[in-house]
C-alpha cells in the first residue's frame, strides 16, 4: 500500500477536523503570548507579577523564601515532564499492539477504520505528548538557570550590578514559565486528539470545547479578575 493509499483511508471532514485543531493550538497559543494591551492574558499579568517577585528579591533577607518558591516551580516542571514520558511510553505500548487496539475500538464505535488509520491518530498524540515533555524539560532548565542568576544578585541593594542582574533573572523566570505553559497546551491537546478515536466529529468538538477552557482561563477567569484587582 502507497502512501496515496494510506491517505485516502481518511476522510475530507478529518482532514478539516485535523486543520482545524492545529490551527487553533498555534493561534491560541500566538494569542495568549501576544495579547492586546488592553486585554492582557493571565500568564502575561503573572510576567508582571514574576518581574515585580525578582525586584523585590533583592532586598529581602535572607532569600531562602525565593529559593523555595523556584524550587518548587521546578519540581512542578519534573513532574510534568516525567508524567508525558510515562504517557508516551503508553501510547507507543499502544500502537505496537494497533491491531488489537482497532478491533477493540471499532466494535465501539461501529466503525471499521484500517490499522494505518488508528496509528496515525496514536503517532498525532505521541508528537503532541513528545511536544510537551521537550517544553517541560526546557522550562525546568530555565528555572535553573534563573536560579543561578539569582543568587548572582548583589545582596547591596546600592550594587550598580544589583538591577540589571535581578532582571536578567525576572526574563529568564517568565521565560520559564512561557515554556511550561505551551507544555501545559500541548498536553490538552493531545488529549483533545483522543477524541478522534471516536471520529472526526468528536474532535471537532473537542477542539472547540478545549479552546474555550483556555480562553476563559486566560482571558475570562475569576483569578485573572483576581490579579487586575
Amino acid at each position: 500500500m502507497t502512501w496515496l493509499d494510506r491517505i485516502s483511508l481518511f476522510t475530507t471532514l478529518d482532514f478539516v477536523a485535523l486543520g482545524i485543531m492545529l490551527i487553533g493550538w498555534l493561534l491560541i497559543g500566538w494569542r495568549i503570548e501576544h495579547p492586546n494591551s488592553k486585554k492582557l492574558s493571565t500568564s502575561q499579568i503573572m510576567a508582571i507579577f514574576r518581574r515585580k517577585w525578582m525586584i523585590q528579591m533583592i532586598t529581602r533577607e535572607p532569600r531562602i523564601f525565593d529559593a523555595q518558591i523556584l524550587s518548587g516551580l521546578r519540581q512542578g516542571t519534573a513532574f510534568f515532564a516525567s508524567t508525558s514520558v510515562l504517557a508516551l511510553g503508553g501510547v507507543l505500548a499502544v500502537m505496537g499492539n494497533a491491531e488489537r487496539l482497532s478491533g477493540v475500538a471499532n466494535d465501539l464505535i461501529l466503525m471499521d477504520d484500517p490499522t494505518f488509520v488508528w496509528e496515525a491518530k496514536l503517532g498525532i498524540i505521541a508528537l503532541f505528548l513528545t511536544n510537551a515533555f521537550l517544553k517541560f524539560a526546557w522550562s525546568n532548565r530555565l528555572f535553573g538557570y534563573a536560579a543561578v542568576l539569582m543568587a548572582a544578585v548583589p545582596n547591596d541593594a546600592c550594587d550598580p550590578e544589583c538591577i540589571p542582574c535581578a532582571n536578567k533573572a525576572a526574563e529568564i523566570n517568565v521565560l520559564a514559565a512561557q515554556s511550561f505553559n505551551r507544555g501545559l497546551r500541548s498536553i490538552y491537546f493531545a488529549l483533545t486528539v483522543t477524541a478522534w478515536i471516536a471520529g472526526s466529529v468528536a474532535m471537532l468538538l473537542a477542539t472547540f470545547f478545549t479552546l474555550a477552557v483556555i480562553w476563559r482561563r486566560e482571558f475570562g477567569s475569576r483569578s485573572r479578575t483576581i490579579l487586575l484587582s
